[in-house]
């Protein structure tokens, strides 16, 4: 199980990239360098609360785990 504080570390090493896609994204679409950087300032603080939270309910899912041994000596 991860820590809270490496979850914390790997959401935000994973939304600075997707923020800076999103911004791109946006001004390539607008044009307009603030909207964008208003956008990708928006994407980061919502999908990094998400992502923190998927992380931590992940967590609690024992799916693709292996099953700790019935017995150890």
């Amino acid at each position: 199980m991860d820590s809270h504080s490496r979850s914390v570390a790997k959401a935000v090493s994973y939304r600075v990239f997707g923020s800076i896609s999103t911004a791109a994204l946006f001004f390539v679409m607008s044009g307009d360098w603030k909207l964008s950087a208003g956008a990708g300032v928006a994407d980061s603080i919502v999908k990094l609360g998400l992502y923190f939270l998927h992380e931590r309910v992940w967590n609690h899912i024992n799916f693709g785990r292996p099953k700790p041994p019935e017995y150890e000596i």
